[in-house]
């Protein structure tokens, strides 16, 4: 069976990355996915004290220790409608923009965990940490000069291996490293050419890609035999930069993965109800391309140099609740509902119609059922419910004054399949 195991694993892998490597991912919370493993997404994305399958790693990776020895596959349609809607401009700029040019995206995952001894297990879980895709077929900046179609598309992946160890029967700890790989491609953004250090790597340059890495740690407790904590830390990700944006991002196309972190708790409220919610920072005020507001670029700061404007995002907090409630052995429900805070302050709509990552508040339905082989089914339907940020003095006098207001909604619906080795 180990043999088995050990080979089934790469095989089962290729494809998974080769999907996840073409896949654009766009995602929830800013542009962080709102949870990862369909279980986890199936109760708002809750995971720090409650790890479910062998995807756990990917919120604690304490929880590699505590899922048993397993496989689990996982496929995500993703649904988002984005727009937005200029107002008062003198320039030209007013009108009705979707930006859904691009309607379906599919997302994969893939986990496995292994014990090598009672205590110790190691992990592997492969899965879109989060993206941004925006497809606008009428430009909102064609007044200022800008041609063709624009928007932009960025995917993360992660590969996080990971090994955890149970200091006794209620304590374990774990840690992973988490390989980032991002693409990321911008067009239409002609119009803000005079703004940009180099004007030659500003937009429609294609995919470009990134890399780098980072360290994430975590802590599960059991306090008593109904109440599990959770501790869970990841390290900003300092990556290569896109060299083809090197004239759009800050610090010559630097684009860093923010630092992130949660506390969760579980409790066993009877033998079927678990109730369980996590905390979760994301430090997106600590990426300087990420947080830069526009108007550095009145300032003097262009576009691409170590202070040029971006999109203006603060730090989020998320707080997540949910239950589990076993209908049966064979049959578990889950629900959960998510908020977090806005990312993109009124004053910053202009730049974000390019990534109006508005959405604030999920429900989350979930379901497992146990096939007769062993295996388990699980499903999952996320509603983002649509939020509007509109701006606030957002579009400077120097681009005709007026008002940006932004939007975004989704659905987004999955399955995977898991089996213990």
């Amino acid at each position: 069976m180990y043999l088995k195991a050990r080979f089934a694993a790469p095989l089962l892998l290729s494809p998974v990355l080769a999907l996840l490597g073409n896949s654009p991912a766009f995602a929830t919370n800013g542009y962080f996915s709102h949870g990862y493993g369909v279980k986890s997404q199936g109760i708002a994305g809750i995971g720090i004290a409650l790890p479910q399958d062998s995807l756990a790693a990917a919120s604690n990776p304490a929880g590699t220790v505590l899922v048993g020895d397993r496989i689990d596959l996982g496929l995500t349609l993703f649904q988002p409608k984005r727009g937005a809607d200029v107002v008062g401009n003198g320039f030209g700029l007013n009108g009705h923009y979707e930006g859904n040019g691009t309607q379906n995206f599919y997302i994969p995952e893939f986990g496995y965990t292994r014990h090598l001894n009672q205590d110790l297990a190691v992990g592997l879980a492969i899965y879109g940490n989060g993206g941004m895709n925006t497809d606008y077929g009428k430009n909102p900046f064609a007044a200022f000069g800008s041609t063709g179609s624009a928007g932009v598309d960025l995917t993360q992946l992660f590969i996080t291996p990971s090994i955890a160890y149970k200091l006794n029967d209620q304590h374990a700890i774990g840690a992973g490293l988490n390989f980032a790989y991002q693409q990321f491609s911008a067009k239409g953004l002609q119009a803000f050419a005079p703004y940009s250090s180099d004007a030659e790597h500003l937009t429609n340059k294609g995919h470009d890609s990134s890399t780098g890495v980072g360290l994430r740690l975590g802590w599960t407790g059991q306090l008593t035999p109904n109440l599990t904590l959770g501790l869970t830390w990841s390290s900003k990700i300092k990556t290569s930069k896109f060299d083809q944006y090197k004239g759009l991002f800050a610090e010559g196309g630097g684009f860093d993965i923010p630092e992130n972190y949660g506390i969760g708790i579980s409790y066993k409220a009877t033998t079927a109800l678990t109730l369980a919610a996590d905390v979760q920072e994301i430090k997106y005020g600590g990426v300087t391309s990420i947080a830069n507001p526009l108007a550095n670029l009145l300032a003097g700061n262009q576009l691409g140099t170590a202070n040029g404007g971006g999109f203006g995002w603060k730090d989020v907090t998320v707080v997540k609740i949910g239950a589990s409630y076993d209908v049966s052995q064979d049959l578990t429900l889950r629900a959960g509902y998510s908020h977090s805070e806005q990312s993109i302050p009124n004053s910053q709509t202009l730049f974000n119609i390019l990534a109006p990552g508005t959405v604030q508040h999920h429900l989350s339905l979930g379901a497992t059922w146990k096939t007769q082989s062993g295996g388990e089914l699980s499903a999952f339907y996320t509603r983002g419910f649509q939020k509007t940020v509109n701006g606030s003095s957002s579009i400077p006098a120097n681009f005709g004054g007026g008002n940006a207001n932004v939007r975004l909604e989704e659905n987004v619906l999955g399955v995977a399949y898991g089996w213990k080795l």
